[in-house]
């Protein structure tokens, strides 16, 4: 089929935010696939999904959903029959191995991931620290950190914080810069776990030169140039070596599998300490 355009319908009785990444996550396994997408969220009245109902009946396509009322999912199963729609919970195959493996039943609770506990707010606090010490401020209170990231630019050291803020790790980044000395307060650093973070020297440079272009700034600085940036990571790796911190390679890696392995780390660290 060569035009692979379709409507995609995700019903939930949260904010919808789970089937949206469970759905893109399967989605990229069909190469060319365009879904339109209809996010109904917060369903959880008979009121409140026949509105939904009738928005897929007026642009037919797949049905994904997330109800733990057992009635409406009966309801929005059957209406979906009735339109020969193909309509699929993708919560019930893991509650229902949950069940059987735990032997009891669940609370069936709409969004009860989206619960305002502990862990919430220790990921609102996170945030909070990691985007008052991105970039190498507030050096002054950079001990509170959980994890501390140091590189040279265009290492990925804010958007690593960022993710692990979002998993509730306190994350501060300090830059390091060419031909300036690393801050005090990171030569002095006690407490936190410190890593490292470098990328190969064509990567670097292919990044700071789109950087570069982006600002409409000239791209032949030394910033960008091949033989600085090596002076650049050589003296990083001496630092991170002195003071015998972990390094990681971002090269070819995505965000989440740096924070993935950073993750490891602290929980390795947090053990020792």
């Amino acid at each position: 089929m060569a035009d692979k355009s379709f409507k995609l319908h995700l019903v939930s009785d949260a904010t919808g935010e789970t089937l949206q990444v469970l759905a893109r996550a399967a989605i990229t396994q069909f190469e060319g696939s365009e879904p339109e997408e209809f996010v109904w969220s917060m369903i959880r009245s008979s009121a409140q999904l026949q509105l939904a109902i009738n928005g897929i009946q007026q642009a037919p396509g797949v049905v994904l959903f997330t109800l733990v009322d057992q009635s409406l999912q009966r309801d929005l199963v059957n209406a979906c029959r009735r339109l020969e729609m193909p309509c699929v919970d993708v919560l019930d195959p893991t509650i229902a191995t949950l069940r059987d493996f735990l032997h009891t039943e669940s609370k069936n609770q709409p969004g009860s991931q989206h619960t305002l506990d502990d862990e919430y707010f220790e990921r609102i606090d996170a945030m909070h620290f990691c985007l008052q010490h991105d970039d190498g401020q507030s050096l002054e209170t950079i001990q509170e950190a959980q994890v501390v990231l140091v590189g040279v630019s265009r290492t990925s050291k804010t958007p690593t914080s960022m993710y692990l803020a979002n998993r509730g790790i306190k994350a501060a980044n300090v830059p390091l810069v060419s031909g300036q000395p690393a801050p005090d307060a990171l030569e002095n650093i006690q407490g936190p776990l410190v890593v490292g973070l470098v990328n190969s020297v064509k990567r670097l440079v292919e990044l700071r030169r789109s950087r570069l272009l982006l600002l409409n700034e000239n791209a032949e600085t030394p910033y960008a140039d091949e033989d600085e940036v090596k002076k650049e990571i050589a003296a990083a790796r001496r630092l991170f070596t002195r003071h015998s911190w972990p390094v990681i390679d971002t090269t070819g890696r995505s965000i989440e599998e740096t924070a993935a392995a950073i993750m490891k780390l602290h929980a390795n660290w947090a053990r020792l300490t």
